[in-house]
């Protein structure tokens, strides 16, 4: 048998998902390579998932589910462990946009994690994270799954009109992320706005910000810097940002005129016709 090594389950949750996965497996009489068979992946990716040395995606787990008839035990343990593989300083902030109702984001560079395209965000992630590449794009993956809820957050997104423009990862990408966006412009609980050009001078010129509001806390602001994120309840930094952001909304572009623009810019700048809207 390969990749026999003892784990200390409450180390991490990922040691925990691989003790677990081990100790499931023996019990139902199956070898890694029985199991993989099973479950169409390798002996070896079984045994590097219960040696703690590879990250297991949520497919991969509903399969180890189906196969080992948990109950659904790897389902739930996957969010636990993609969760943990966010940068330290981002989890805190991760924890509390899953717990929010209402989610008011204005971003300057870049689309939104939680509705960036697999293929944008690997674009994204791999200029800091080469070597965690996959670990840290299935968990900005994992985050999206609030959008899926029987009862998702409100998410107001508006985009300065330069995140159209900045190529992340190519044409392709490109065409395929703004196409995603236009897929949310008929979305119950989305909305997406553009901050256009010629607004010039506008409240989100010092960057980026999120504003979460909650059942029964406090609301938080957000805002990041380089490797740090910082998350207060200050009652004036709220009422100072939800201003700003309620001058940003009036001074961006309607829903129907944003979507007219990033449909433009899809065409114009990347050479595609969008495809239809996501209910």
């Amino acid at each position: 048998m390969v990749n026999i090594r003892s784990l200390d389950p409450s180390a991490s949750p990922l040691d925990y998902f691989g003790s677990e996965l081990r100790r499931l497996r023996e019990e139902a009489g199956l070898n890694q390579e029985q199991l993989g068979d099973i479950v169409f992946c390798t002996a070896s990716l079984i045994g590097q998932i219960e040696t703690a040395k590879k990250v297991p995606t949520r497919e991969f787990s509903e399969r180890l589910d189906a196969a080992l008839l948990t109950g659904g035990v790897f389902s739930r343990l996957v969010g636990l462990v993609l969760k943990s593989q966010l940068p330290t300083w981002f989890q805190p902030y991760a924890d509390m946009e899953a717990k929010a109702t209402y989610i008011s984001t204005y971003q300057s560079q870049l689309v939104y994690g939680l509705l960036q395209t697999e293929e944008y965000a690997r674009a994204v992630l791999s200029v800091e994270n080469p070597g965690r590449l996959d670990e840290m794009v299935a968990a900005r993956m994992e985050r999206q799954r609030i959008l899926e809820r029987e009862h998702p957050p409100v998410l107001c997104v508006v985009l300065d009109e330069a995140v159209l423009y900045r190529e992340i990862g190519g044409a392709e990408v490109m065409r395929t992320q703004l196409d995603h966006l236009l897929g949310f412009r008929d979305h119950p609980w989305v909305q997406v706005q553009v901050l256009p050009f010629e607004v010039g001078q506008h409240p989100g010129l010092l960057g980026s910000f999120n504003l979460l509001r909650f059942e029964d806390d406090p609301d938080i602001l957000y805002t990041e810097s380089y490797d740090s994120g910082r998350m207060t309840a200050n009652s004036q930094a709220i009422r100072e940002r939800s201003v700003g952001y309620a001058r940003l909304q009036a001074s961006a572009l309607s829903r129907e005129d944003s979507a007219a623009l990033i449909e433009r810019v899809m065409r114009e700048r990347y050479g595609h016709q969008p495809g239809p809207a996501v209910a």
